[in-house]
């Protein structure tokens, strides 16, 4: 339509303009192009509230005509957030959120722009390397003193800054001395602009986006090593759809390094078929009660969230509804298959850390207990694969395998859905991820025999080599994995990479672990402590592996919840944290699973004392323990391995001291 601007194909805000241009458009124009630029309806409050931002800034940029560029509304894809303001100028970003008719400069306020602010910094590749200033101005404060400081980080993102919408210009200009002109810095900004916005959401992050519509694409990293994400979701729906097209049934094994993205997988193929009334409908199903739980309450926030934003009513209990259509815990799809003996609604299931099914034994055991079913014969993935197979046409299981990630008793392994398959399903197709037969997959001997079968395929694009969860480094895992095998020279030199970009602290200290984990912390970058659930011996350091804990309020509630990791009052064991993730981790090591000259010990503590551990499952559970532990930071972590003490005699130091020695001789960094 003539006469109608556009917006720039490429751009993320709903308007950009070069300073001298901003200032000779009207108000009119301004307000027009960024109404054109969202896709909802603009109400008299956001119309006037952009006003008052115009105009502020137009006071403030008359000095810097030809300096810069002004972004309004500039969109952060990766929780589908807006930054009000982001001014390119000279050679600092300055992102600044704008609390119209506020006097006062919140908490919530502050983290706010700094959380847009580390969005870039970390996300934002032309961001990286520049110099950003986070400002909240509340247009109403009456004039505040301008504090412009960097944090302990040393990567170019400044302190949040107080401004009132008189001393803006004040501030940007303290921003700019305090920085110094540098014309080599300088910011191009159709080269910021062009810059790719590379996320690594967390679980809980990336599944609100999925719900909310978003592709597995919008999301995620663009670079070479994390492309298979897009890949691997792509090859599960070629799969699904060659199974309906073809009227046969197939169990699918993804497999992934710890943090590599199999549960987002999962949650992109379950969200892409939400209506029960599709032939396609999908759920996914974890046996991860604390995860099932921290993600329906999250998806039940955000729609009820962003059903008031768009003017809608919704009851939380609606919205729980709607959320369990498409995640559920495994138990309660178990249950209604035991209730109702035709086939479920779904035609596609999708087991995250399928390998952590029960066996015969323990599934036996369950039914006889609590479900009154003294016959029942069948593991859980038999079962579970019996339940699809009602089906009279076609049906899908996809089981998303990670490696060691068994935690606990009675868990089968992905050797157990493989010989099911092989005993009681032979009509079944197999579509597999080659790397199954890596050791720490555990599949043994069953895919030996799987070999044999007539309709067995392999398939590259079914592995997840690169983690997603450490943005920062991604081996990380692969150092875990060193130090737990002790692969000690291995370990030093994946230590010395990490350690470049992934801070791995070492201390004997829990105070000083914790004011470490605070200093680090930036917005609502979130942060706790995580302790292995049989570190028996940690109470005299405060922390009681015991003491009752809620996973929901530990991971979403805010900074002022005493029940949230924040308080780092309240500890997590890995039953609560399996598939989840912080920023910035504490793991407190105890004496159950300590280092000697012979290699790791495995201890139980029971009544006054350590026994030893000799089952080799109970060993492996435990150095599982420690995997889960240890793999949970996305940005940075701090091990306390505490000091003995010759007093007590549960914990002498020659229950600690060597774990200590060990880490540190690793190379970790003592601090």
């Amino acid at each position: 339509m003539a006469g109608k601007p556009s917006k720039p194909i490429l751009s993320r805000a709903f308007y950009d303009d070069r300073i001298e241009d901003f200032l000779s458009r009207t108000d009119d124009e301004v307000i027009g192009r960024l109404t054109l630029g969202g896709d909802f309806a603009v109400e008299t409050s956001q119309r006037d509230a952009w006003l008052q931002q115009v105009s502020i800034l137009r006071r403030v940029l008359r000095e810097y005509r030809g300096a810069g560029k002004v972004y309004f509304e500039y969109v952060v894809p990766r929780v589908g957030r807006r930054i009000d303001v982001v001014l390119a100028l000279r050679n600092v970003l300055f992102v600044i959120e704008f609390k119209v008719g506020e006097q006062e400069f919140t908490a919530s306020a502050m983290d706010q722009v700094c959380d847009y602010a580390l969005d870039l910094k970390n996300f934002h590749e032309t961001s990286h390397h520049k110099t950003i200033a986070p400002i909240v101005v509340a247009t109403r404060a009456h004039a505040v003193s301008c504090v412009v400081g960097t944090t302990p980080h040393g990567d170019g993102l400044l302190l949040p800054i107080r401004s009132s919408a008189d001393d803006l210009a004040t501030v940007i200009r303290a921003v700019l001395e305090f920085v110094g002109s540098d014309e080599v810095s300088s910011i191009d900004a159709d080269a910021w602009e062009a810059g790719r916005y590379n996320p690594t959401p967390t679980i809980v992050e990336a599944a609100m986006a999925l719900y909310g519509q978003h592709s597995v694409a919008d999301i995620s990293r663009h670079d070479a090593g994390a492309i298979n994400l897009t890949r691997t979701s792509d090859a599960v729906s070629a799969i699904i759809k060659e199974a309906r097209d073809s009227s046969h049934k197939t169990v699918c094994f993804v497999t992934g390094v710890p943090g590599a993205g199999k549960t987002l997988v999962g949650l992109n193929v379950a969200t892409k078929h939400i209506d029960k009334a599709s032939e396609l409908h999908s759920v996914f199903l974890s046996g991860n009660g604390p995860l099932v739980r921290i993600l329906c309450e999250a998806l039940a926030r955000d729609e009820v969230a962003r059903a008031k934003a768009a003017g809608k009513r919704l009851t939380k209990k609606e919205a729980s509804s709607r959320v369990g259509m498409f995640i559920q815990n495994v138990h309660h799809f178990r249950d209604e298959c035991l209730a109702d003996l035709g086939p479920p609604i779904e035609h596609v299931t999708l087991f995250d850390e399928a390998q952590r099914a029960w066996n015969l034994k323990q599934t036996s055991n369950f039914m006889r207990r609590k479900k009154k079913r003294p016959d029942f014969a069948q593991s859980e993935p038999e079962f579970l694969v019996s339940c699809m197979d009602r089906h009279s046409d076609w049906a899908v299981v996809v089981c998303l395998v990670g490696g060691g990630q068994e935690i606990n008793t009675g868990e089968a392994g992905i050797g157990e859905w493989i010989d099911s398959i092989l005993r009681s399903f032979p009509h079944w197709h197999v579509r597999v991820s080659p790397h199954l037969q890596d050791s720490e997959y555990a599949a043994g001997e069953a895919l030996d025999r799987l070999k044999d079968h007539p309709h067995v395929r392999y398939d590259e694009d079914l592995h997840l080599g690169v983690s997603m969860r450490s943005f920062r480094s991604e081996r990380v895992s692969a150092l875990v994995k060193a130090v737990l095998d002790r692969e000690e020279s291995k370990a030093k030199e994946l230590c010395r990479d990490v350690l470049r970009r992934f801070p791995i602290m070492l201390t004997r200290d829990v105070g000083k672990a914790k004011s470490w984990l605070r200093a680090q912390a930036r917005g609502t970058e979130r942060y706790g402590m995580v302790v292995s659930s049989q570190a028996q011996r940690l109470k005299p350091h405060a922390i009681d592996v015991r003491s009752p804990m809620d996973p929901v309020h530990w991971f979403l509630g805010p900074k002022s919840d005493v029940r949230s990791s924040y308080y780092l009052e309240d500890v997590a064991t890995e039953f609560h944290v399996q598939g989840l993730e912080l920023d910035w981790a504490c793991v407190v090591w105890d004496g159950d699973f300590r280092a000697s000259a012979k290699g790791w010990e495995h201890r139980s503590f029971v009544g006054d004392k350590w026994n030893r551990v000799h089952k080799a499952d109970a060993q492996s559970y435990l150095k599982n323990a420690y995997r889960v532990l240890l793999t949970r930071a996305r940005q940075g972590m701090v091990v306390v391995v505490p000091e003995g003490d010759p007093q007590d005699p549960t914990r002498p130091s020659e229950y600690y001291d060597p774990t200590y020695e060990y880490l540190e001789r690793v190379g970790l960094t003592v601090l």
